[in-house]
């Protein structure tokens, strides 16, 4: 056995990852999996535990095989055919042939059949390997053979290739364990699959190559693809066309932790300053092969060996500094020169100041200081590699403070929050400002903010119901060095009214030619503004401003927008000065009656008949919603008054009871279901 496959083996050992054998379950289970492909269908199955496993490989397993469904209609009754009832491993005289030409079946030769389950090999691996539980190692160790070469897992019992197939059946593959139930109880395993499962196998996913000194870091996700591909083949090329496997084996990631990585990392090492190129295929459980991932291309590129390390500053103003440093002299040949970098903060963005610094300088003068300023010193290797030394700190000496804060300005809300802002000073070595705040224009005021606070805008609070109505603040700027301005302007501020004023009421209204004439007294507050005038109909059901009056002057409003035969409502309210409004006044409610008469009722005539000792009275009308006819009556000299209430279709009317020698006058109108009227038609008619 060779030493790399040795070395595989004793990694497996150490944390076992495979396809069947990962499962921690004490119940014996026969687990199964299947590939469809084109025209058969591939499948793989085991025991879940080494006892149950080692008692399968004596007894052997039984596969059936229920047809389910038929041209996507599944049947009434599945279709069963026994394929076969003792799959166990090939007898121990043909593993000698396989083993001498596979590793995979020396491993599973090794696993059913060794005597004693000890890997060869002295030092450390050797004891871990000696302590460990030997049927468990078989187990381990025949199912990675298995997982890695699909004619091995067939050689040991463990797989089958069904071609007796058709393209429209779906198949449901049981696989039964024929150990007796007295010596071990165990669970059937099943999959249901067919030909219309087929899939194509993916490409490698997300594979990306990391090129450093002598090395190439390969990584891509093989937990997405975990149920497809269990190792990878890796190829490299130099020349873009001709790729060559690295290493005799797939390469399989292993985990040393109970937690499952989402990605495969394999280190290759190259040679610097030549280009090489990867892919990767995937190789399932059934030994299938799939497609190359992209390819990933570049080169190594020799790491710059020497750092330089800042070593003095020396302040020579307020604006200049000259720094020093170490760096090997034997590394002078392998850069291109020095770059100076700077930062406001250490672990800020390190920006170039100073480049093109000669390989032999070892100290460079700096004459744009701020206040505060770190600096890097940067190696530039001839590979465009660079090596940072250690940050420095360098701060001049600052005794100038800041300018005297300007553009105070500010408001006060209703419930006491103070807005203020200033505009920004520009000094770079600003820290903030210091805000102050007094109740008396005369008085020390107290500082506000514990530290120096670094925006232009500030947000304080005040007690808006107090005797004072007034609030004054100042300010102060200072620097990282803590010098401080001088004070700003005072800025004064009144504080809002929080008292609204007292409610307007109606005193009386009026309906005159279809206005409503309303009158109210005034606010008694002082501060009031003017006074606002709502109305809201009887369907709706918000209020509606109509009108706003002057202050206190004016005490009446005629409202003229109003619809005849509609209810409204009015409310009034106060508003002062700082914006407070009033509660709203009691409503008071209106009907505008109906005035407007429609036409009258046309061709309105009376004929007497003396025979019938009648007269008979006839009209047209041609108008709408008419709900009846008001017909008075008045005889002689006698006042008229309501003599018969018709309906609305009515066109005729004969009157009786008549006196001789009589004078008769009728009046007639409309009367609509809105309640309004028409105009009177009169006639009078002697009898």
């Amino acid at each position: 056995m060779n030493q790399k496959l040795i070395i595989t083996i004793l990694l497996l050992l150490i944390t076992p990852k495979l396809s069947f054998a990962q499962s921690t379950e004490v119940i014996p289970e026969v687990r199964v999996i299947a590939r469809a492909q084109e025209d058969r269908i591939l499948l793989r199955w085991t025991l879940n535990t080494p006892v149950s496993w080692r008692k399968a490989n004596r007894y052997g397993y039984t596969l059936e095989r229920y047809t389910i469904s038929r041209d996507r209609k599944t049947l009434a009754d599945p279709e069963k055919l026994i394929i076969g009832q003792n799959f166990i491993p090939a007898p121990m005289m043909e593993w000698e042939t396989i083993a001498e030409t596979s590793d995979n079946g020396a491993i599973m030769a090794q696993a059913l059949y060794g005597e004693s389950f000890v890997v060869e090999g002295g030092g450390g691996f050797a004891s871990i390997i000696n302590k460990a539980e030997e049927q468990q190692q078989r187990f381990a160790f025949g199912l990675y053979a298995a997982d890695q070469d699909f004619e091995i897992a067939k050689k040991a019992g463990l797989g089958y290739v069904d071609t007796a197939i058709k393209p429209n059946e779906k198949y449901l593959y049981k696989v039964i364990a024929n150990i007796p139930e007295t010596e071990l109880a165990t669970k059937e395993g099943g999959v249901y699959t067919g030909i219309i499962d087929y899939e194509p196998l993916p490409e490698p996913v997300d594979f990306v190559g990391i090129f450093q000194d002598g090395a190439t870091l390969l990584s891509w996700d093989s937990k997405l693809l975990k149920n497809t591909y269990n190792s990878y083949i890796i190829e490299r090329s130099e020349d873009g066309s001709t790729f060559k496997k690295l290493g005799d084996l797939p390469y399989a990631a292993i985990n040393r932790d109970e937690k499952e990585t989402a990605r495969t990392v394999y280190i290759d090492s190259i040679a610097n300053n030549t280009n090489y190129q990867y892919r990767i295929k995937g190789v399932s459980s059934f030994g299938e092969i799939g497609p190359a991932s992209i390819i990933v291309e570049g080169e190594g590129k020799e790491v710059l060996k020497y750092v330089p390390h800042l070593k003095t500053k020396h302040i020579k103003s307020e604006d200049e500094v000259e720094l020093t440093w170490k760096f090997p002299e034997e590394g002078n040949d392998a850069i291109t020169g020095f770059t100076l970098k700077r930062s406001d903060t250490d672990r800020g963005a390190y920006k170039p100041v100073v480049t093109n610094i000669p390989p032999t300088a070892r100290k460079i003068s700096y004459d744009k200081l701020r206040a505060s300023n770190y600096f890097k010193i940067t190696a530039i290797g001839k590979n465009n590699d660079q090596r940072d030394s250690f940050s420095m700190l360098v701060q001049p000496i600052d005794s100038i403070p800041p300018e005297k804060p300007i553009g105070l300005k500010g408001v006060v809300d209703s419930t006491g929050i103070v807005s203020l802002e200033w505009t920004a000073n520009k000094e770079e070595d600003l820290l903030g400002y210091r805000i102050y705040r007094g109740n008396l224009e005369n008085e020390e005021y107290s500082q506000v903010t514990k530290s120096p606070h670094s925006s232009n805008t500030y947000i304080d609070t005040v007690k808006v119901e107090s005797l004072n109505n007034k609030v004054y603040y100042q300010i102060m700027a200072v620097d990282k060095r803590y010098n401080m301005s001088e004070f700003s302007e005072v800025l004064e501020l009144v504080k809002p009214d929080v008292i609204p004023p007292t409610s307007p009421v109606f005193t009386s209204y009026k309906i005159v030619n279809g206005k409503v004439n309303l009158e109210w007294a005034n606010s008694s507050s002082d501060d009031v503004e003017a006074h606002y005038i709502y109305r809201k109909a009887k369907d709706e059901s918000n209020w509606q401003f109509i009108h706003s009056t002057n202050k206190n002057k004016t005490t009446t409003f005629a409202d003229k927008q109003v619809e005849e035969g509609n209810y409204y409502s009015y409310t009034i309210l106060a508003r002062d000065i700082s914006g407070l409004e009033s509660q709203p006044s009691p409503p008071v409610s209106v009907l505008i009656p109906k005035t407007t008469l429609k036409p009258a009722v046309k061709g309105f005539y009376g004929n007497v008949n003396t025979y019938d000792k009648t007269i008979l009275l006839s009209w047209r009308y041609k108008e709408a919603e008419v709900s009846s006819f008001e017909l008075f009556r008045a005889v002689n000299e006698q006042p008229s008054s309501l003599y018969r209430v018709l309906p609305a279709g009515t066109k005729r009317f004969s009157d009786t009871g008549l006196t001789i020698n009589s004078s008769y006058k009728y009046i007639i109108r409309a009367v609509f279901y809105d309640g309004t009227y028409s105009k009177y038609s009169t006639i009078t008619v002697e009898y």
